[in-house]
């Protein structure tokens, strides 16, 4: 039987105070006036400062090269700030020791455009690697994986390999693989990029889904018409600044996520043929 979202939500608590989830007033993410160069001089982000609570949906919109993916980066880790400060749950993550940085990124899911799933394993494996590298035992593995893909809708798919499965059950993988922890943070970075609409839907369905259990989620994207219609908070970005910080109040907040669902159908024009949800 599939986890109910009140089970998943549950379990979600439960994990984030495990993972030392910060107090309610303290943002879950906030970069204080933080500057990025590059190497050669391009500016990535200049002098931007945020901060995103606990539970909110945040989009980072647009055009190529304005700054969303060297955000997601920052939050990642993956680069330092050439100036300012990056702080995930009330901490300065640039001051983290290297060797502590695989400690941060156990409690942030990240999702890509490309999946980068495994090609040689299963759906299962893929999942259940994720929990590997940091060292969950065989027993938990057992009843978190089957419990991820019933949520995402693929308990049907669990011994296919990714290049037997579409692009939208790819991405579903992917979205397992980083929430299967229950991290208290979920970046998406393009997550329909190389999606058509009607799967578009049903990928921020399950994102929507997943930010109903109390994860902070942030979502860089260049799908203006699905941004519009979310009707959640806009950042936007233009050569590294901020140019829009936009809180929509357009959406009732206890909207459930097949509500969602039909709501956005309905205004995207997208029929609800072979919605599993």
């Amino acid at each position: 039987m599939a986890a109910t979202e009140t089970e998943i939500r549950a379990r979600d608590r439960a994990g984030a105070r495990a993972a030392g989830a910060p107090r309610p007033d303290v943002p879950v993410v906030e970069l204080k006036d933080v500057t990025k160069v590059y190497d050669g001089g391009s500016v990535g982000l200049d002098h931007v400062s945020l901060r995103i609570g606990r539970g909110e949906f945040v989009f980072l919109v647009g055009p190529t090269g304005c700054g969303k993916s060297t955000c997601i980066r920052l939050l990642m880790r993956e680069l330092l700030p050439s100036s300012g400060e990056v702080f995930i749950a009330g901490r300065d993550i640039g001051r983290i020791p290297s060797k502590r940085v695989p400690h941060l990124r156990r409690n942030i899911g990240v999702v890509f455009q490309d999946y980068k799933l495994l090609p040689n394993r299963t759906v299962y494996a893929n999942v259940a690697y994720s929990l590997e590298v940091i060292g969950e035992s065989r027993q938990s593995i057992r009843r978190k994986v089957p419990d991820i893909l019933r949520l995402v809708g693929l308990s049907t798919k669990l011994h296919a390999y990714p290049d037997e499965l579409s692009g939208g059950e790819q991405q579903r993988v992917s979205i397992a693989r980083a929430f299967v922890n229950h991290p208290p943070l979920l970046l998406a970075d393009e997550p329909t990029g190389n999606l058509d609409p009607e799967t578009s839907i049903g990928i921020m369905q399950l994102i929507y889904r997943i930010n109903r259990t109390g994860t902070t989620v942030i979502v860089a994207t260049h799908d203006k018409e699905m941004v519009d219609k979310m009707r959640r908070r806009v950042i936007e970005l233009d050569g590294g600044r901020i140019v829009r910080d936009e809180l929509s109040g357009l959406y009732r907040p206890d909207e459930s996520t097949r509500e969602f669902a039909i709501r956005l159908r309905g205004e995207m024009g997208v029929g609800d043929e072979g919605n599993p949800n």
